[in-house]
């Protein structure tokens, strides 16, 4: 059967979205088309059966470990398994592959996406699906800024891989994790341009993040790149387990009365409990304290974690969920 310049064409369009990862506005330009002619390409062939996407199940049915964090903590769960000898850096990725494909089956035109930066969604953010979606917008849901860097480069990679992905708006929040001053972060809040951010924080429909911890083999960017002084070191050592978006928790989920909190950036439980749905994807037993933190403050509906990390979870001394 002959080709026709038109299978082409859809060919072309469909290659350099995604493959080559070109965003919609580049190729209607190459094109010397719209962006919605290159919309209504991409779906064209799709149907056409030029580009077909599908999802490959990890395991014909859940595992046992899966079953069993499931009951146990309610929530939807994904087991990566790891092949023999695997690194530190290759398990991350491939827990960032499998969250990615949550992710991706969660988005759908029109959504809210807040993303919290840190190093797991970064690679999170390089295994997403490309595909169109219309009106997708993704915010930042915690602010990047230290006294040794402004965060934006860091968090313009990788909200601008999220956005790349699905043709989505991004939403930046230029002020800093966290604030020298309780007084000057209450200031900040006040600013309408900062409100603005806030507002499609409380109004996203699917979270994503990971757990901060103070160890592991992949460390925490907050505990490792100048985020916290030593006194703040100190002090969250001696209280704190983790954190989710720059907000410390204690063992039993709990986050009020740490001070650091106060002056931190990142949505308080309360108000990352309202979003629908709450992926968080955890490569590393040594945060297995800080999620269990996490479960128990009913941060998470949706977990994917590691092998390894799954059978710490379940050996681990469960805590008993918080009245919320």
């Amino acid at each position: 059967m002959a080709v026709g310049r038109d299978d082409e064409r859809l060919e072309r369009v469909a290659r350099k979205y995604y493959l080559s990862r070109e965003t919609m506005e580049a190729i209607a330009s190459e094109e010397g088309v719209s962006r919605s002619t290159v919309s209504r390409l991409l779906e064209t062939a799709r149907a056409a059966g030029i580009v077909s996407i599908q999802v490959v199940p990890v395991h014909g049915r859940a595992s046992v470990v899966e079953q069993e964090i499931a009951h146990r903590h309610g929530v939807s769960t994904r087991v990566v398994p790891l092949p023999d000898g695997v690194g530190a850096v290759e398990r991350l990725h491939l827990v960032a592959r499998t969250a990615g494909r949550v992710l991706d089956s969660a988005v759908a035109a029109g959504m809210i996406v807040g993303v919290a930066w840190g190093t797991t969604t970064s690679a999170v953010s390089e295994h997403l699906l490309a595909r169109p979606l219309a009106d997708v917008q993704v915010v930042q849901l915690n602010g990047a800024m230290n006294t040794l860097s402004s965060g934006v480069g860091y968090g313009t990679d990788v909200l601008g891989r999220f956005a790349a992905a699905w043709d989505a708006q991004v939403h930046h929040f230029p002020v800093p994790a966290f604030f020298d001053h309780v007084e000057t972060r209450q200031a900040m809040w006040r600013e309408r341009s900062v409100q603005r951010v806030l507002r499609l924080q409380h109004a996203a429909d699917v979270a994503l993040f990971g757990i901060g911890a103070f160890g592991g083999a992949v460390p925490s960017r907050v505990w490792a790149e100048g985020y916290l002084t030593g006194p703040d070191r100190a002090a969250l050592t001696a209280t704190a387990v983790g954190d989710v978006c720059t907000v410390f928790l204690r063992a039993d989920g709990s986050w009020e009365g740490l001070p650091l909190n106060a002056r931190s950036s990142g949505p308080v439980p309360p108000v990352l409990r309202r979003i629908p749905r709450r992926i968080c994807a955890v490569a590393d037993e040594a945060k297995v304290p800080g999620l269990l933190a996490a479960l128990a403050a009913g941060l998470v509906t949706d977990l994917v974690l590691d092998e390894r990390a799954a059978r710490e979870l379940l050996s681990a001394r469960a805590v008993t969920r918080r009245a919320l």
